[in-house]
């Protein structure tokens, strides 16, 4: 598989791929760039209230993947109390618990693509993804969501002759998919260089509150960043697969970083609860403290923090995941000399969780 394009080639769609997007099919909201507050909905639907009320009259549904513009962001008094921000819309309101703010930007694609990867975040609210094999496929995870991080292995001519990136999975190199260049962002290394990295390892520390719902991350026993997050799903039962969804309760280190992963199944989708399966691809900035694959992580599939919603791991904000992934050890070391680095592994910050 090519990781670079002939500059002839590169100059010839590259220029396409900024310029003609607007007219091909793969791209429908290309005239959204700069368009203003944009959300999408990340569930099957929604209700559309008259008030930002989930008591007052329900007018109309919106549907996943539809993307909606925001007149005005509203913090009820009828909450509800752990997440009371509404959105008007038009024709009503819509509550914040399952949108996910997103924004168009347009990327210069790459002309070469080194062996060890480049890694990169989608910069559209959706994208296709496709597979290559005897001919071009919609791949059945598709599509790729805003925010999501991937590592680029590959550039190609896509399906609509512009340039795409190879993607490949952290689970297996055979896992490739394809997405649009211009929809992914490459990610220099000084925004993900590690944070406080003077303070001595023994002296950082996260306690996460499962009855509050919150994440304190201490220096030095002062606490330097707090947030609200999400934790598994209380059940008396463990899921279909045989794993509590509970978030485990005692101390634990962080002992694996991956700043992107594909978890569920690798096909599917989560909201399959009949079947128990789900995909999410690119899962960003994933800490791993516990052996039955709980994490923290970003979270694109709600914004609904302060309750819990997770199958077992601790759901952050991407910005706060990032951060805690910055701020935490073992240290992800850059730049990335070989897909070996993607992972890095050790002892590292001690988790408190009660």
């Amino acid at each position: 598989m090519k990781s670079r394009i002939s500059r002839r080639n590169f100059l010839k769609i590259s220029g396409l791929a900024l310029g003609t997007l607007a007219f091909s099919p793969i791209f429908p909201y290309y005239e959204m760039e700069g368009y203003g507050e944009i959300v999408r909905i990340a569930v099957k639907e929604i209700d559309l209230h008259a008030e930002p009320n989930d008591k007052s009259e329900i007018i109309g549904k919106r549907y996943r993947d539809q993307i909606i513009h925001v007149y005005e962001e509203v913090i009820s008094p009828h909450g509800p109390s752990y997440n009371p921000l509404w959105y008007r819309v038009w024709g009503g309101y819509i509550h914040s618990a399952h949108i996910q703010k997103v924004k168009v930007q347009l990327n210069q694609p790459l002309s070469y693509v080194p062996e060890s990867g480049v890694l990169a975040e989608v910069t559209v609210p959706y994208t296709p993804a496709y597979e290559l094999k005897d001919h071009w496929k919609l791949w059945e995870s598709a599509p790729i969501y805003y925010s999501t991080t991937h590592w680029i292995t590959g550039i190609v001519e896509g399906p609509d002759r512009n340039p795409w990136y190879q993607i490949t999975s952290e689970l297996t190199d055979t896992l490739s998919y394809y997405l649009p260049a211009a929809h992914l962002r490459p990610i220099p290394d000084e925004e993900i260089s590690p944070l406080s990295a003077d303070v001595p390892i023994g002296k950082k520390k996260i306690e996460v509150s499962i009855g509050y719902q919150t994440l304190k991350a201490y220096e030095y026993d002062e606490v330097v960043f707090s947030t609200r997050v999400s934790t598994g799903i209380h059940s008396r039962l463990p899921s279909k697969n045989g794993i509590p969804t509970d978030t485990p309760k005692g101390k634990f280190h962080i002992f694996s970083k991956m700043p992107n992963k594909h978890m569920g199944s690798v096909s599917g989708n989560p909201d399959d609860d009949n079947s128990d399966r789900f995909s999410l691809p690119g899962v960003p900035w994933t800490c791993f403290f516990h052996t039955t694959g709980v994490a923290f992580h970003g979270t694109y599939w709600h914004n609904n923090f302060g309750i819990q919603m997770s199958h077992g791991c601790i759901n952050m904000r991407n910005e706060d995941a990032k951060w805690l992934f910055r701020w935490t050890t073992p240290t992800f070391n850059t730049p990335i000399k070989s897909r070996a680095d993607w992972e890095q592994k050790g002892m590292g910050t001690p988790v408190f969780i009660s």
